[in-house]
């Protein structure tokens, strides 16, 4: 009976090319060279013109020692040249490490000292952000990149110039947060990969030619589908510019203007796209594709409201008489992006949307503590398994083996994934997200462990205690929260929280940091987080000045609705608030329909 459970619902045998993704993007420019690639703030790009910036990049490369199983970072800004620069590295036969320029100092530091890249190919942006002296930045953009290139030939690179890249080789590595205070980086292999675009075509049906949105930041893993399935297929890449992917208004004024038909919003952002004016009109657009974290019930509702129709078979968007369909997937890094998935339809089925079932050559176990098949219905521990499975941590063995376990169905000595995640199996076989089994979670989309954020928090030289939990004190606001035990008095929470913003992503820094006489415990000396006093924002209180003009007026009212204050005053801090990106989006759109 256990192990029909494990069989009955997992797709184990769909034949998929052995080939790296290299090789595949190279055979798509000879079919279609003269198709547009890639579109970036109104200009265009062939297959052809790409193709050979790339290969005269990519030479540059393997002069400089990189290829099979080495590692090159990448701190660029959205644009043609990080689309050149990723595609460099994978035909020189390595894999890419991709550093968000956004990011503190200190973190892109910890992340290229744990890469240990052969180099650090940068733009103008990039290239000056806590990159550690020993490794060499190379800046290719501008003047300095053309003349670094120049003798460099920009024809197909031959199997002498590149070596062997086989599929187990690395194509990418991600990094992701990690619980001990250090972000972890995450090495996918090309065979993963390939098997997961492959997937992606044969389940979505990509046409040449059709428009694709990247508008995800290249260091969160649903880059790695926006970026390269279509250029796999001959579609055209409709790459948003820098911060745009933030900005519904411009994302929704984006893809009406160039037609984009395909495009991925994390739950929590597609709930303010759609409450964009222009979401609706959006006359090419035929699949929106939702990961990242769960997706309620009510945004689903909300989608078949703006985009009516059946939701099913692809068509022209809502002009063409055909609705757009809405897809929910699920998968943590460590699984090539994605390998569970459910097709969205009108009327839903209340609370969370299921994550629905395996992609190709994926297997799924949900076993209880003793790694027993648990019955449809109960509540298990999810653990993944098959060919999409990372080939670990880089330079993390101890934790690899911690999480990437023996597979006791596999009779050839697989692994499978322990994931962290609860869900259950449906009657019919539709997989159900529960929550998690340790502390991570997932904020606006990304996956944030809170013992990374508790230990910068606790570097601060004033704080002698910390502790970092996830709040969620009004409905939907996922907010993390820091508590603090201070060594002296006088030791600000503003001093703190910027402490953790000048060391953290903005979306990792605690929306708040409460300081306290000590930590609330348990009788077995547990931290009591039931007893942490919900946080009280600076402001919002009315206290401060007052709106003196109707503008003001209307500005305080509109702060005060996105926030969930009864009151906020001219004067007060928007982040101080409570506030972060995402929530500035809705105060934008508020302000844009008021005003």
């Amino acid at each position: 009976e256990r192990q029909r459970i494990v069989e009955r619902w997992n797709d184990t045998a769909t034949e998929v090319p052995a080939a790296t993704l290299a090789a595949l993007l190279e055979a798509r420019v000879a079919r279609t060279p003269d198709a547009v690639a890639v579109v970036f703030e109104g200009s265009e790009f062939s297959y052809a013109e790409l193709d050979a910036r790339a290969n005269r990049l990519a030479r540059f490369l393997l002069a400089e020692g990189v290829g099979p199983e080495s590692l090159v970072a990448v701190s660029m800004e959205r644009g043609v040249e990080m689309v050149v620069a990723l595609l460099a590295v994978l035909k020189a036969g390595g894999a890419y490490v991709p550093v968000d320029p956004g990011l503190p100092g200190e973190r892109v530091a910890a992340m290229v000292e744990d890469a240990a890249p052969v180099l650090v190919l940068a733009d103008g942006v990039g290239a000056g952000r806590g990159m550690p002296v020993a490794v060499p930045v190379v800046i290719v953009d501008g003047p300095e990149g053309v003349g670094l290139l120049g003798g460099f030939g920009d024809g197909p690179l031959s199997v002498s110039e590149r070596g062997v890249l086989l599929p187990e080789h690395p194509a990418y590595v991600m990094f992701t947060s990690g619980s001990t205070g250090r972000p972890k980086g995450v090495a996918v292999s090309h065979a993963g990969i390939v098997n997961r675009l492959v997937w992606m075509q044969a389940a979505f049906g990509l046409a040449v030619g059709e428009r694709v949105l990247h508008k995800t930041p290249f260091g969160f893993d649903v880059s790695v589908w926006e970026l390269f399935w279509p250029l796999l297929e001959g579609a055209t890449l409709v790459v948003a510019r820098p911060g745009g992917h933030m900005d519904p208004g411009y994302l929704a004024g984006l893809m009406r203007r160039e037609r984009v038909g395909v495009t991925h919003f994390v739950p929590s952002m597609l709930q303010a796209f759609l409450a964009e004016p222009l979401a609706g009109v959006c006359s090419a657009l035929r699949l929106v594709v939702c990961s990242g974290e769960a997706l309620p019930g009510e945004v689903e509702e909300r989608f078949f409201k703006v985009f009516p129709g059946t939701g099913v078979g692809a068509g022209t968007g809502v002009g063409g008489g055909v609705g757009v369909e809405l897809y929910n997937l699920y998968g943590p890094t460590e699984v090539s992006v994605d390998v569970t998935w459910w097709r969205c339809r009108p009327g839903g089925v209340g609370g969370l949307v299921p994550i629905g079932v395996p992609v190709f050559n994926t297997r799924v176990f949900v076993l209880d503590e003793w790694l027993r098949p648990v019955p449809a219905g109960v509540g298990g521990d999810l653990y993944l398994a098959g060919v999409q499975l990372a080939r670990g941590y880089v330079g993390r063995a101890g934790l690899t083996a911690e999480r990437f376990v023996a597979d006791p169905f596999s009779a050839s000595g697989e692994r499978m994934y322990r994931t962290g995640d609860r869900v259950r199996w449906t009657a019919d076989g539709q997989l159900v997200f529960l929550g998690r089994s340790d502390e991570q979670v997932k904020i606006r989309g990304f996956r944030i462990e809170p013992g990374e954020v508790q230990a910068v928090v606790a570097a601060h030289p004033g704080v002698v205690q910390a502790a970092v939990v996830a709040r969620e004190d009004t409905p939907g606001e996922r907010r993390l929260v820091a508590y603090v035990v201070v060594a002296v008095d006088g030791v600000l929470s503003e001093a703190i929280r910027g402490f953790a913003a000048e060391r953290l992503p903005e979306y990792m820094v605690p929306s708040a940091v409460v300081v306290l006489d000590a930590l609330p415990v348990t009788t077995n000396g547990k931290l009591d987080r039931r007893a942490l006093p919900a946080p009280q924002y600076a402001g919002g209180t009315g206290a401060g000045r007052g709106p003196a003009t109707f503008h003001e007026e209307v500005l305080c009212g509109a702060f005060a609705q996105v926030l969930g204050l009864p009151n906020v005053g001219v004067d007060d801090d928007f982040f101080a608030l409570g506030g972060h990106s995402l929530l500035a989006t809705r105060l934008v759109s508020r302000i844009r329909t008021v005003l």
